[in-house]
């Protein structure tokens, strides 16, 4: 079994998922006692949300590029980015190391892709919903992702920011992604990206009411493909 390295605490709400995801995948399909074998580098996510704020990515870049080989020194033979906003600096960090980066942006294309879909709504953190990193990645695989309204984006981008990353999973926030994605319907969009591994918190993708994909699930599938293989 190859070790996966990952750079959590981007929150740290999610980054428990993600353990706990992988290791149900390794004893699903090894048996017995079988864990997996992870490195978990958690960082502290406070400095790096003043960064985003900021707007100061190649400081973000620099500090999850050390984690990255951080990683790497300690053994790990793949490197995961345990968040979906800070794939906006995916290629330095994968530039930093010698062992591969699986990219959260190419399982979800993958996973898409794998039922036809073609106009998903995109749900996530402001910076993943605005900059056109995550849009980009997709339609440069013929994938046109929609994002909600700014009113619902900045909702959106509250309950991330303000709830999920503490812990607190409310049914007023729950309600309010649920019905995004209902209007979204009208503008014909046929899926919904979790495009932040913290909105699983409310409620799960077959609860969308849309044909849903967690990026959090499809990243773990990927990664633990690659630890077994």
């Amino acid at each position: 079994m190859r070790t996966i390295g990952l750079i959590g605490g981007m929150s740290w709400q999610s980054s428990k998922l993600y353990y706990e995801r992988i290791n149900q995948l390794v004893a699903e399909r090894r048996g017995g006692a079988t864990s997996a074998q992870i490195i978990i580098n958690s960082l502290d996510f406070a400095p790096i949300a003043r960064m985003q704020t900021e707007g100061r990515w190649k400081d973000a870049a620099a500090h999850l590029a050390n984690a990255a080989q951080a990683l790497e020194r300690a053994g790990a033979d793949v490197i995961a980015i345990g968040a979906n906003t800070m794939h906006k600096v995916a290629s330095q960090v994968m530039a930093s190391v010698h062992v591969p980066l699986i990219h959260i942006g190419d399982t979800l294309v993958a996973g898409l892709r794998g039922h036809a879909r073609s106009r998903p709504l995109l749900l996530g953190t402001r910076y993943t919903m605005e900059d056109p990193f995550m849009i980009d990645h997709l339609a440069n695989k013929g994938i046109g992702a929609l994002v909600p309204d700014k009113t619902d984006r900045d909702a959106l981008h509250a309950i991330i920011y303000d709830e999920l990353i503490k812990g607190v999973v409310t049914d007023k926030s729950r309600d309010t992604v649920l019905a995004m994605i209902e209007h979204s319907s009208a503008r014909e969009a046929d899926s919904v990206i979790f495009g932040c591994t913290e909105i699983g918190m409310l409620f799960p993708p077959t609860e969308a009411g849309l044909p849903g994909y967690d990026t959090l699930e499809l990243h773990a599938e990927a990664l633990v493909d690659f630890a077994l293989a």
